[in-house]
């Protein structure tokens, strides 16, 4: 995945509200969304957003984040 990618993915969960509505939009399913979205913090080093079975909440870190995604997918 390229770092472009990455954004797009992380802006299309938080739109939809959930990895198992995103996911089939990106062509995967909700676990290899999971792991994507994983190795995103991980490289990142921080936590972008505060995941439980049921909800999906931004971090603060995550919200910078996808405020600065939205910025750069919007100049691409």
């Amino acid at each position: 995945m390229t770092a472009s990618s990455d954004m797009a993915a992380f802006a299309l969960v938080v739109d939809r509200g959930s990895l198992a509505r995103a996911a089939p939009e990106l062509g995967m399913t909700a676990s290899a969304l999971s792991k994507q979205l994983t190795r995103l913090e991980e490289r990142l080093g921080v936590r972008l957003l505060n995941r439980t079975t049921r909800r999906l909440s931004l971090t603060p870190e995550g919200e910078r984040f996808l405020a600065r995604s939205r910025d750069v997918l919007a100049l691409i």
